[in-house]
């Protein structure tokens, strides 16, 4: 199966689902649905089919693909991938059908059309795989940008409370960076012999200044949208205006591309340039984990709250790719993947409270558990596992940032261990005053807190809350995918680990 076209296959798969669902009678929309959720089933299993095939001791990138497209810019359909993107990929492939059966009913709740909003699902899932599986600078910049349509509509059109502002915000952020790319992606083509092919530009030799600048244009672009401190400030409003499934990707995925850009590009093609910007990027990483953390703490609304936790949560993966030691390196990569599944769960918990309520606001709920004690201790699970609790998924990937930062930079990781403290505090803050202390009276006059999880919402959560454990617990399978590439990126910037200690690496403790 190694020379199946895996990834141009993954790409084009949930377009085609998005036509066939789109063009489907407004009048009967739970075919609708369940199209769209057998479409990114099939994903799903491509996408294990691909894992399966991947030779984590071969090649770098693997499942390689190149179609010409604008020959004369050195454009070309080029797709390759290596651990990092597998891991990103197969997150994918696994939020997109549990998103689809958490947003159910979301879309008639809107009032608008069901077989849109499912069909902007599938065109999304499709954006999203192409920009983590181009091979080619100019085909990741259209993925880039193009990704911005379908999560602008889903927002605007599907969301809450002030969704067009959240959709404008977010889509003039978000563009904002990707001029600063586009400038920088342009720069590149003339430097580097007028192509795009991400392998001939990774050896060509850039002066001090000109690629200080490059990197610059393509780090605003990826600090935008990851986001990092003081670009975040459209997360918040992104995220509590979205639909809880549409918010579970924004925060789970669209903006690990930020993060994901940083190590595939900014590190490989400008690693002088990356170790001179090391110490700026290191402030802002520990900036933003400790002051979105203490904003997280006096937050009234729970998306909101939530989407500031991941901010704080991107301040880790940041601290993790720059402090360039190996061990931060694989925890950085398996935060993205972790902190998909735990911010992805809590958001679709958080989505289901919401939904049965009927508000956002926390102070609206109080002592909920005793209504819905299954869904209360999902909840709860979530934030345990948001907080990087010991036995979760999580825990591995902060250990990792945490300790492999420490043998580099010792105030930077003293700084970033605040985090953990406050997380403590605002996650625990939540649960208790949703789900515990004393029965707010007004929830027993809701119809939709009488309901705890249903058949559907389990299926949605119990994948989660096995895979956050199993990783909690077993992350060799994806360590040993990550370990190859991430080592790979630092052999690129020509950076090697300190001396380990005696008793053997953090790292081979994790596996």
């Amino acid at each position: 199966m190694s020379n199946f076209p895996f990834l141009s296959v993954l790409t084009v798969a949930p377009l085609v689902g998005a036509l066939v669902v789109a063009f489907l009678p407004r009048h009967r929309p739970e075919l609708a649905k369940q199209v769209a959720f057998a479409w990114s089933l099939l994903v799903l299993v491509l996408s294990v089919v691909m894992w399966v095939s991947f030779n984590a001791g071969g090649d770098r990138f693997q499942f390689r693909e190149s179609y010409s497209w604008i020959p004369n810019w050195g454009v070309s359909f080029t797709f390759a991938a290596d651990g990092i993107a597998l891991v990103m990929l197969m997150l994918i492939a696994v939020l997109v059908p549990l998103v689809i059966l958490a947003s159910w009913h979301d879309a008639e709740s809107s009032k608008r059309s069901v077989p849109v909003y499912f069909a902007l699902l599938l065109v999304l899932e499709c954006t999203m795989i192409g920009v983590f599986a181009a091979a080619d600078v100019f085909l990741f910049y259209v993925f880039f940008e193009v990704m911005l349509v379908p999560m602008y509509f889903l927002i605007g059109s599907y969301g809450g409370h002030q969704r067009q502002y959240a959709a404008v915000k977010f889509f003039l952020y978000s563009l904002v960076g990707g001029l600063f790319m586009l400038a920088a992606v342009i720069g590149l083509w003339v430097v580097g012999g007028k192509t795009f092919d991400w392998q001939a530009l990774s050896q060509v030799d850039i002066s001090t200044g000109t690629e200080r600048w490059l990197f610059l244009g393509f780090f605003l672009a990826f600090a935008i949208k990851a986001p990092f401190f003081p670009f975040h400030t459209w997360l918040p409003d992104a995220g509590g205006a979205a639909p809880a499934g549409a918010a579970a990707l924004l925060v789970g995925v669209l903006d690990k591309v930020g993060t994901f850009g940083i190590l595939r590009y900014c590190l490989p093609l400008f690693p002088e340039a990356s170790k001179w910007f090391a110490p700026w990027a290191l402030a802002l990483g520990v900036i933003g984990i400790v002051y979105a953390a203490l904003l997280a703490v006096g937050q009234n609304d729970l998306k909101r709250l939530v989407s500031y936790t991941s901010i704080a949560h991107f301040g880790f993966i940041g601290v993790g790719i720059f402090a360039f030691t190996t061990q931060a390196g694989t925890g950085a990569v398996l935060y993205m993947l972790n902190h998909g599944l735990a911010t992805g769960l809590l958001f679709l918990v958080v989505g289901m409270l919401i939904s049965r309520r009927g508000s956002a606001l926390i102070s609206d709920f109080g002592g909920a558990g005793k209504l819905v004690p299954v869904l209360a201790g999902v909840l709860f699970f979530a934030g345990l596992a948001s907080l990087a609790l010991p036995g979760t998924a999580p825990f591995i990937s902060e250990f990792l940032v945490l300790i492999g930062t420490f043998t580099v930079n010792k105030p930077v990781a003293v700084i970033a261990t605040l985090g953990i403290i406050l997380a403590a505090a605002y996650v625990l803050w939540m649960v208790q005053r949703t789900t515990q202390g004393t029965l707010n009276p007004a929830l027993t006059e809701v119809d939709g807190m009488r309901r705890d999880l249903n058949l559907r919402e389990k299926v949605v959560v119990a994948p989660l809350i096995a895979l956050i454990v199993l990783l909690g617990f077993f992350p060799k399978p994806v360590t040993d995918v990550i370990n190859p590439a991430v080592q790979a990126t630092m052999d690129d910037i020509g950076r090697t680990d300190p001396a380990p200690s005696v008793g053997g690496t953090v790292q081979e403790a994790a596996k």
